[in-house]
């Protein structure tokens, strides 16, 4: 819980009644490795904040291949903003620790803080502004260069999460990205 109180902080202030009452509604859980927080064809009746792990955002293409489109790591969180059914499943490539909200229980702390909207508006567009510096690179780019890209997007993931899964981001075999580190080495 401190981790996400410090976190909503670097956005705006609270006082501690309203720190009281978002402690009040959160709940710690833990999804193991390739555990989903989000499956494809759902809603998603909860808001989480990573506290430590990390998840990717996955789709199957028409061929039935499994795409990597974009990781998430610690201090981000996790919600659907349309409170639609998903396109994509949020699964844990490592083994998670969260701090969760139902949707209820947000729209709770959104109704009673004055400034809650205005927080998570600020949250939100780093986010989509982050998204956007890592979302999948452009196919037209060589494999080296992007797993190269990838390295200095993602300078912590490397060694925490499955080849596999970097591989389906980078839209290459894993073969194909061991080779690449190999030569890189």
């Amino acid at each position: 819980m401190k981790e996400f109180i410090e976190y909503i902080l670097q956005y705006g202030n609270l006082n501690k009644q309203q720190i009281d009452l978002i402690t009040s509604k959160g709940t710690e859980i833990r999804l193991s490795k390739d555990d989903y927080f989000a499956e494809a064809g759902k809603v998603l009746k909860q808001v989480g904040f990573i506290i430590d792990g990390i998840f990717r955002i996955c789709y199957y293409n028409n061929k039935g291949e499994e795409i990597t489109k974009i990781f998430i790591e610690e201090n981000h969180l996790l919600f659907n903003l349309k409170n639609a059914p998903s396109t994509e499943y949020i699964q844990a490539a490592t083994d998670c620790k969260l701090l969760v909200f139902s949707n209820e229980d947000w729209k709770e702390i959104s109704d009673t803080i004055i400034d809650w909207e205005n927080i998570i508006q600020k949250i939100t567009n780093k986010s989509l502004a982050q998204k956007l510096e890592r979302v999948s690179p452009l196919v037209s780019q060589d494999a080296t260069t992007r797993y190269l890209e990838f390295m200095k997007k993602y300078p912590t993931l490397v060694n925490r999460i499955p080849l596999s899964y970097i591989a389906s981001y980078l839209g290459i075999t894993q073969q194909s990205l061991s080779r690449i580190r190999k030569n890189i080495r």
